[in-house]
């Protein structure tokens, strides 16, 4: 497994937090690279039930050292709700278990606000964003005026950095939103009061990862949102503000490329999105809205209702191709269950000319119509599976069209949202 990294391969909300449990139990060291509290995953273990937003999904894994690398930007509040979520649920969270980059850049109050702002002022034209703070943080980041962990923890630095800050941030909220300004000292108290609770697990965590990668000890990347919310090769502007790619962990976790020696894409056997932009193959029916109500399409973070379609297969054809992917991660296969026909799409028609890309502009994508391939179903028996040879007939011969179409091979399918519920194909993982 030593340098394996899980991806979404679709619009994000694929189960990357259940294939990385599956894969955690293996692992000596999974690491978050991207994203922040603007992540859902929902891992099943038993009968038990987490949901995790900033934590790796690795910390189920008594035996392993999760950590959030420099590429994640964190909540300083919503991380602590998290480690007391996940101690209440019986998780032991310490810094022998769980580390912290320095180099990690901290969400703001402001940063909540303008997101929320911003995106009202969009009106028709709104992102969709959770209005966490995820993408004014980012962007504090890339024009250098950001706050990072390691400014937390000295007290005067932070002060200098966040009166700065917020007096630029206070104008733009007063005089150009009509907002009411933040209070400094009511920030500069809290965020005091939050950096006694993380001080004990910050660190280099770059260091960590390159002892881990060297030593041989098996590493796993977790990535969050998925491929088409990636901020260059999503469908922008309605994408996150990181890269979940497979190239974002070099710079998210402080690694080389050649630290990343597989990729596994997670992907449904169907296609779902939440938010704004244009969705090729989404059903606007009966058929859609039974995919969503048996599949529970509703977000981990949002509690918002999934948007519904056929699987696409030229987006996963290009997921395979931007990440550079060496094997696919199929679930909720068990949600076609009791479908008589299933419809995959192979290819586009735009404008009257068949295309097998997917388009950059988003007016180009809005306009494609989806060419299908047909499937016959399958019964619910599938749920019962335990290996890939007690997968019903026709359910092999889909999942084998979608290895022969992206050229990539299928190493884990999973049948139901348990851990126990996961039929690994490749044992080389």
């Amino acid at each position: 497994m030593s340098g394996l990294v899980v991806i979404g391969a679709q619009w994000g909300d694929e189960g990357k937090g259940k294939i990385t449990d599956f894969l955690a139990s293996g692992a000596e060291l999974v690491i978050r690279y991207q994203g922040g509290n603007n992540a859902g995953h929902t891992v099943e273990v038993g009968d038990k039930s987490y949901k995790l937003h900033l934590i790796p999904s690795g910390i189920i894994n008594e035996d392993c050292l999760c950590i959030i690398g420099d590429g994640v930007v964190i909540d300083p509040k919503a991380f602590i709700d998290e480690t007391e979520y996940l101690e209440r649920e019986g998780l032991r969270v310490t810094p022998s278990k769980l580390a912290i980059s320095d180099r990690s850049h901290i969400i703001m109050p402001y940063h909540k606000v303008l997101d929320g702002i911003s995106e009202e002022k969009r009106g028709s034209q709104s992102i969709g964003t959770t209005k966490k703070g995820i993408g004014p943080c980012y962007m504090d980041k890339h024009e250098r005026s950001g706050i990072r962990v390691c400014d937390l923890l000295k007290p005067e630095v932070f002060k200098e950095k966040l009166k700065a800050s917020l007096e630029i941030k206070n104008s733009i909220i007063k005089n150009i939103y009509g907002g009411e300004e933040l209070d400094f000292n009511e920030i500069y108290n809290t965020y005091m009061e939050y950096a006694k609770i993380l001080v004990p697990f910050v660190r280099d965590t770059t260091v960590e990862v390159y002892k881990g990668i060297k030593s041989g000890k098996k590493v796993l990347f977790e990535g969050a949102q998925g491929t088409l919310l990636d901020v260059d090769y999503g469908t922008y502007p309605y994408v996150t503000s990181s890269h979940p790619i497979s190239g974002g962990v070099c710079v998210g976790a402080g690694v080389g490329p050649t630290a990343i020696k597989s990729a596994v894409g997670v992907c449904k056997a169907y296609t779902t999105r939440v938010g704004e932009g244009p969705f090729p193959t989404e059903l606007l029916d009966e058929m859609g809205e039974h995919i969503r109500e048996k599949g529970f399409e509703y977000g981990t973070t949002t509690g918002r209702s999934r948007r519904c379609g056929w699987l696409d297969l030229i987006i996963l054809q290009y997921a395979v191709r931007i990440s550079s992917l060496t094997s696919l991660a199929i679930t909720k296969l068990d949600t076609l269950a009791g479908i008589d026909t299933l419809k995959v799409c192979v290819g586009y028609e735009l404008n009257g000319t068949m295309i097998d890309y997917f388009p950059a502009s988003l007016e180009d994508l809005a306009q494609c119509k989806p060419v299908y391939k047909e499937f016959k179903g399958w019964d619910s028996s599938v749920a019962k599976a335990k290996s890939y040879n007690e997968l019903p007939k026709n359910a092999k011969i889909y999942l084998k069209f979608i290895e022969e179409f992206t050229g990539c091979k299928i190493s884990i399918v999973s049948v139901g949202p348990n851990r126990e519920e996961t039929i690994l194909v490749d044992e080389s993982l």
